[in-house]
């Protein structure tokens, strides 16, 4: 009989980039095993999880934010290259605005410590929207002081020539910020790009230093900003309509605070509704109802929700569907929250043959449970993440078998075609981790196994993952809390490990299987 030429037959050449030791040196926070990985292996995991300032189940904000700046520092210095192709990738592709932030100042501290260039073009790279030269200037002198290298002005400097215009002005130079677009313009001397931006930076200036702020002939929407705030003041009920908000950069925000109190707040959002972006229609679904918008309005409002070139454009975080989802209690928003959230997982795989999905449900997956609202980063836990990019997988998969598990496991029925935000609330939390009892107890010759956890394991019966599934099946691990020491190896064979707050990298499995490497994604 043939024991390799067989139908079932895959490569195992395909290596990952995340890469660890294949013995374990160290312990999981919960006693078990733990694997080290290498330096970029584990920036990478901690950054694509990472919310600055925040608390995690097992560490502080402070010890958290500690191995981050150390991870990137240490990075920048051996492989500059590779640090600012991540970083610019962590902020565009990955859309993680604090951590790459922080990432590019610390990186460029390191690399202008260690007389390495190239740490001007990694923090402009990093300094996407309007309002970030400001925070970078925050975060740098609330760390490291008012001396600020020459590269890490220069970076500012030219990020504020391509971000600062009279929009963002209106938007975000407000009172509420500790540094002002003229506080940033005069630290950094950037270089106007075009006359209007001389006059804006002058302006700017002017503002804030209380000198005569007569608005400059050629900034036509400060001016028609102004002159609509006055009309605002004695018509509230004026008509509104998109292209004027276009015209004079009032913000749907500006607009509310002017008149909603003078206004009913129905025919307000009705008028308003038209001219708000992807993410304000999103977060204001409660909102609508409270207000009590038409159903004809939130016909209008669903079918722009429910696009995928929509969904594709506002680059929204699953979860973020899911959290609109739970904040709601009006039906009908369902349909499209869920055409959106399904938009917004299409990285996620058809696989083929079997595959069994363990979907970590334990305490530390619920930080929200323990921790304030100030010390978490929204209503979202890393469990409901878990479960919603493994009910995604199952409901795409050919053939998955779906369990939830902690210190027992449990089968999580669905069907197909089912929806996933209601798949989703099948899950139940349990006390402990046991990860590999529940591969035990689970597998059945399946082709491969998908597990979506924080990899912090307690001691069990089983010390290894190879212990229960045999070298020959392919084992992915979706890492979503980034601590140092993970439960598994990690880019050998048919051992895996990615990570992150999108679906991106669940691409990578059929491309490991068809024996190809998995490269960075950048």
């Amino acid at each position: 009989m043939s024991k390799f030429n067989v139908t079932t037959v895959r490569s195992a050449t395909g290596t990952g980039p995340i890469v660890s030791e294949q013995t374990p040196t160290g312990i999981t926070h919960e006693g078990a095993p733990g694997y080290a990985r290498d330096a970029k292996s584990e920036l990478f995991l901690l950054a694509v999880t990472n919310t600055v300032g925040e608390q995690t189940f097992y560490e502080s904000a402070g010890d958290h934010d500690s191995r981050f700046t150390q991870l990137v520092a240490q990075v920048a210095v051996t492989d500059p290259d590779w640090t600012g192709r991540f970083l610019r990738w962590l902020r565009t592709d990955a859309n993680m605005r604090s951590a790459s932030l922080v990432g590019g100042l610390e990186a460029a501290r390191a690399m202008v410590g260690a007389k390495i260039p190239g740490g001007r073009q990694i923090v402009a790279s990093v300094l996407q929207r309007a309002d970030e030269p400001g925070e970078a200037l925050a975060y740098w002198t609330s760390r490291h002081g008012r001396r600020v290298p020459m590269p890490v002005k220069n970076g500012i400097a030219d990020a504020v020539a391509k971000l600062y215009t009279e929009y963002s002005l209106l938007k975000y130079d407000t009172a509420s910020r500790g540094f002002r677009f003229a506080d940033v313009i005069d630290l950094s001397h950037p270089s106007p790009a075009a006359p209007w931006q001389d006059d804006l930076f002058r302006f700017a200036l002017d503002r804030r230093h209380g000198r005569d702020t007569e608005i400059p002939e050629r900034l036509t929407m400060i001016q028609g900003n102004a002159d609509l705030r006055t009309e605002l003041a004695t018509d509230p009920h004026m008509t509104i309509t998109p292209e004027l908000l276009q015209n004079t950069g009032m913000t749907w925000e500006d607009i509310l605070s002017l008149s909603g109190s003078k206004v009913d707040k129905a025919e307000l959002w009705t008028a308003l509704i038209p001219s708000m972006g992807y993410m304000a229609l999103l977060r204001n679904l409660r909102n609508f109802d409270e207000a009590g918008v038409s159903d004809e309005v939130a016909d209008r409002v669903s079918s722009r929700l429910a696009d995928s070139e929509q969904v594709a454009k506002s680059r929204q975080f699953p979860f973020r569907f899911y959290a609109a989802h739970k904040a709601v209690s009006s039906l009908r928003w369902g349909n499209a929250l869920e055409r959106a959230l399904k938009a917004s997982l299409a990285n996620v795989p058809a696989l083929g043959g079997r595959t069994l999905i363990l979907v970590d449900q334990s305490p530390s997956m619920f930080p929200g449970y323990y921790f304030s609202t100030t010390q978490r980063r929204s209503d979202m836990s890393n469990a409901d993440m878990a479960k919603l990019f493994g009910s995604a997988l199952a409901l795409r998969a050919a053939d998955a078998t779906l369990v939830g598990y902690g210190s027992t496991s449990y089968p999580v029925p669905f069907s197909r075609g089912e929806a996933v935000l209601h798949l989703m609330e099948k899950f139940v939390i349990s006390d402990g981790t046991d990860t590999f009892g529940a591969a035990a107890t689970h597998f059945a010759r399946h082709d491969r196994v998908v597990i979506v956890t924080d990899e912090q394991n307690q001691p069990g019966r089983y010390r290894s993952i190879d212990d229960v599934i045999p070298a020959s099946v392919p084992v992915y691990v979706w890492n979503i809390g980034g601590y140092q020491l993970g439960a598994t190896a990690s880019g050998g064979r048919n051992r895996h490990t990615f990570g992150g707050m999108t679906d991106a990298a669940f691409a990578m499995i059929p491309l490991l299987e068809r024996g190809a490497d998995g490269a960075w994604p950048f």
